[in-house]
């Protein structure tokens, strides 16, 4: 039998890949309802979109594909690196710094185990 994998993204997010990474790694492979209560009580800041992610994969797998809750598991979770948005700092002298923000694009995939 064929594994079913679902799916979700979210692109252009706020916040530097590799600190999405971080967040990624606690629930890669877990159970779906494991991964979502540990990232309900992650303190850091990308634990919110990683949350909205893994439950739209969740949602899809359900809705879509009628798959059981119950049996999902987080199959891949990974960070990729978005365009970056280019600002300039005043400092001194009506000089100007130039910085990058940094945005990222978050995949998380879940299959029935």
């Amino acid at each position: 039998m064929e594994k079913k994998i679902v799916k979700a993204y979210a692109k252009n997010v706020r916040l530097a890949a590799e600190k999405v990474r971080r967040t990624l790694a606690l629930i890669r492979g877990k159970n779906a309802q494991e991964a979502l209560m540990i990232l309900r009580y992650t303190p850091n800041r990308p634990s919110e979109a990683v949350y909205k992610v893994l439950a739209s994969a969740i949602a899809n797998a359900e809705h879509n594909f009628g798959l059981d809750m119950d049996k999902l598991v987080v199959y891949t979770a990974q960070a990729d690196q978005g365009p970056f948005m280019r600002r300039f700092r005043p400092v001194s002298k009506g000089s100007a710094h130039p910085f990058r923000h940094h945005t990222c694009h978050i995949t998380v995939t879940v299959c029935e185990q």
